[in-house]
């Protein structure tokens, strides 16, 4: 089962070579899902509690470890299982920056994380970087502005940026950090460098109207991203619009389960770019007819099923199209 308890021995749980791995990373993944496991199952007989104890499982979506162990249980392995990313339909997200995020408070759910120090660290990065992306969502500057303060580098739009018309539209600090080669480090720069200028502007303008008796709010000036949470700052904006196709491809691809393959349909590299020798051979020797029965394949990673998808998508598509022409 997902808790690698055994289905004919209830209360033994195994993970290892025993499971159809290869690896000691492989070993350990499948040690602390079977330890933790264990463990609450023990907690829960010796209180005499009569009903088993929640199943603690990672989702495919959740980490490296739910995809190592859904792909053991539903697919099993005719060869020693190694885990690679390319198996990760959310690879995107499952990053190493953002692993306290994503299981640091399953852990807590599950009573297997209980150092108040360390909960409170990961609760406070969090905020952090919570804070962060959204003021760089609030901060807007004019394109032609960013393009200004980042002549030297010319990566923020550069003379794309000065074209006629594009004077009067604005940018956020996000969309020019979703930019290829712009850093956060160079946008939070800009960022600081105009807060200064607008609180230096603002202590002026206050020391004009002290005479007056007025009181005027001065604008504060942020601090660069703190090492703890950069990467993972950079990382949230860079993979945003990844992260969001991502989850549309794997929805629409959850629809097509039953989605049915034509038989004719030719397995070859010619066709079908991404996928490797091993699993055009796997599909051409099975030949599934739908897609719920190609994703019971080993071997075949959830990525090139969605690429699969949309050939055949494609496929029928342009043999509509042929038809109603050919009428």
């Amino acid at each position: 089962t997902h808790t690698l308890e055994t289905k004919t021995i209830s209360g033994l749980f195994l993970g290892g070579q025993i499971c159809g791995t290869t690896g000691y990373e492989e070993a350990g993944a499948q040690g602390i899902i079977a330890g933790a496991n264990a463990g609450r199952a023990a907690v829960a007989a010796a209180m005499g509690v009569n009903e088993a104890a929640t199943p603690f499982i990672l989702g495919r979506d959740e980490g490296y470890i739910g995809v190592l162990i859904d792909d053991l249980v539903t697919r099993g392995t005719q060869e020693p299982y190694r885990m690679f990313t390319s198996r990760a339909e959310y690879r995107i997200s499952l990053r190493a920056d953002n692993a306290d995020l994503r299981l640091t408070r399953k852990g807590v759910e599950y009573d297997l994380v209980k150092d108040e120090e360390r909960i409170a660290s990961v609760e406070a990065r969090e905020m952090l970087i919570d804070d962060r992306v959204n003021e760089l969502k609030k901060f807007k500057l004019f394109v032609t502005e960013w393009a200004q303060r980042d002549a030297e580098d010319g990566v923020m739009g550069g003379e794309a940026m000065n074209r006629k018309g594009r004077e009067g539209h604005k940018k956020s600090a996000e969309e020019i950090l979703g930019m290829p080669h712009v850093t956060l480090e160079a946008v939070e720069k800009i960022m600081m460098d105009v807060q200064t200028e607008e609180r230096q502007r603002a202590l002026a303008e206050a020391e004009a109207e002290l005479a007056e008796n007025t009181e005027k709010e001065i604008p504060s000036i942020m601090t660069p991203s703190a090492l703890s949470t950069y990467d993972t700052v950079e990382a949230t904006v860079k993979y945003k619009s990844y992260v969001v196709r991502q989850h549309k491809d794997m929805e629409s691809w959850r629809r097509a389960q039953g989605v049915r393959i034509p038989p004719d349909l030719v397995y070859e590299h010619s066709y079908l770019p991404t996928f490797s020798k091993e699993e055009l051979e796997k599909l051409a020797k099975v030949r599934p007819a739908t897609f719920a029965e190609a994703s019971q394949i080993s071997g075949i990673t959830p990525q090139s099923l969605v690429f699969l998808y949309h050939h055949v998508m494609k496929r029928n598509k342009n043999r509509d199209m042929s038809s109603a022409s050919s009428n």
